[in-house]
């Protein structure tokens, strides 16, 4: 099982440096570091007997020879490829320095040399990468790719970000043997499709006790953290009750998608303020639901002043009636109140509507919402998004959930966290209002926010995953809601 803490580059090297000055020799930890990474090699790949290992200037290249060194001892046929010109130092150059007198040949790098191996180890670049690639880098990535046999990366496949998990391009590894610490991009935006199956090992160097993860993942005990075991005498008024307001002129799909949401999530009471004409779109095959009439906003005043949490966005659209709701919620919010913001609401905020800092909301933007929300485009945001969720908290607060693959959930002043969980199936409609009923159910059933957001990110991707037995095609919104059910279920 691997760590849920997650580091940055620099966080990594400075674990390196503090293991070095505390009498770990920085070639041990090389050695260490080769010697885990064939031996995982020949966990994979039992049946490998020869291997290409791409090396390059640092001490990246310096594992890989290692690699090659332990690899020939045990009876490998093995081919090493230097890119470009290296004026190896250091461990890198004690490395080759052994290699060499092992009688092994270092050859320059040359594409048709990979053909016939068996493994191809990826030792080019590591966490050294730096953007724009130079082209004998991007050349011997090209070539590694373009074989039909595995490769194995140490520490990051090369090319990859460490940092924001951009492809400059990268390797496509089929797994990465990962040192010391987990890097942060290894598990977003492209890196999950290039690092294959991660591996770590942290060579016996613990971590300084007082380093913050810059990510975390998520995991089972989210949902433990938010929602407390039910007493035999409960009733449905401990649960809380959530107000959903939405669906704009013909879209009342949404609001239902996300109160049925909260239902399946446990909240004890779910009403659906929206146009007239929703009533029986909304409460057609769900009894349950409760359904409140709004022509125009002081019609929300009722059901607002009996809610726990209020969830607004769902279908609600950007017409006067959706801003003018949008601000009487605003204005008639009370302190204990909760308050989930989603689609359209985020939209009218970023174009000036209602509050636009508040310390106690959750704000559940994808990336085109939240370069709105921060001035920039949606590709600035998937550029790194560590960084735009770092930007919302602080210019906007509260919780913030970074919808999309890799859903970040962020506070100031909290390790920020990160879902693995889910699939290409949920990029489907209605996906994110169910999310938002989820938020809302968990948050009424008195989790604090941050918690309330981490367990409904996990239970929403993890209902997904559920629902991928049946493939990824043609998965529905209100499959997955049916689904949180059984996802909760471990928590009685």
């Amino acid at each position: 099982m691997l760590p849920d803490d997650l580091y940055t580059a620099a966080a990594v090297r400075r674990f390196e440096r503090e293991a070095i000055a505390a009498g770990i020799p920085g070639y041990t930890l090389m050695q260490r570091a080769g010697t885990v990474a064939l031996d995982a090699l020949r966990q994979l790949w039992p049946a490998a007997k020869s291997i290409a290992v791409v090396t390059g200037p640092g001490n990246n290249g310096g594992d890989g020879l290692v690699v090659a060194r332990l690899a020939r001892q045990q009876g490998f046929a093995v081919v090493i490829l230097q890119v470009g010109t290296a004026d190896l130092q250091g461990e890198a150059l004690q490395a080759l320095q052994d290699l060499l007198r092992t009688g092994q040949e270092v050859r320059p790098f040359d594409a048709a040399l990979l053909a016939g191996q068996h493994v191809i180890v990826d030792a080019l670049l590591g966490i050294g990468v730096r953007a724009p690639l130079r082209p004998e880098w991007l050349a011997a990535i090209e070539a590694m790719n373009a074989c039909d046999c595995p490769i194995l990366s140490l520490d990051l496949p090369s090319g990859l970000d460490p940092d924001t998990g951009r492809a400059l391009p990268a390797v496509s590894a089929t797994a990465t043997q990962s040192f010391l610490a987990l890097k942060q991009g290894l598990f977003l935006a492209e890196g999950p499709a290039h690092a294959g199956q991660v591996l770590f090992d942290d060579l016996g160097v613990q971590a300084s006790k007082d380093a913050e993860p810059t990510l975390r993942t998520m995991n089972d005990r989210c949902l433990a953290a938010a929602l407390a075991p039910r007493l035999r005498e409960s009733h449905k008024g401990l649960f809380g009750r959530v107000l959903i307001i939405g669906g704009g002129t013909g879209m009342p799909g949404a609001v239902r998608l996300a109160a049925e949401s909260a239902l399946r999530s446990g909240a004890g009471l779910v009403t659906v303020a929206s146009r007239p004409e929703h009533l029986a779109a909304v409460v057609t095959m769900r009894p349950e639901l409760m359904f409140h009439a709004v022509a125009d906003a002081d019609d929300i005043d009722q059901p607002l002043s009996q809610a726990d949490v209020i969830a607004i966005g769902p279908g609600l659209g950007r017409s006067e009636w959706a801003r003018e709701l949008l601000e009487r919620v605003f204005a008639l919010r009370t302190s204990g109140q909760q308050l989930v913001v989603d689609a359209d609401a985020l939209n009218l905020i970023a174009a000036g509507a209602g509050r636009q800092q508040c310390e106690d909301w959750i704000l559940t933007p994808h990336p085109g919402e939240a370069g709105r929300l921060l001035g920039c485009d949606a590709q600035s945001v998937q550029q790194d998004r560590v960084s735009a969720l770092a930007s919302l908290c602080q210019h906007r607060g509260g919780t913030i959930v970074l919808k999309g693959a890799g859903t970040l959930v962020g506070r100031l002043g909290r390790v920020p966290l990160l879902c693995q969980q889910g699939n290409p199936g949920m990029a489907a409609p209605g996906m994110g209002d169910v999310l938002t009923g989820a938020l809302a159910g968990i948050l009424a059933q008195r989790a604090e926010p941050f918690a309330a957001a981490a367990a409904g990110v996990y239970a929403h991707a993890v209902a997904g995953d559920r629902c991928m037995r049946g493939g990824l095609r043609g998965m529905l919104a209100l499959e997955l809601a049916q689904e949180l059910r059984a996802v909760l279920a471990p928590i009685p």
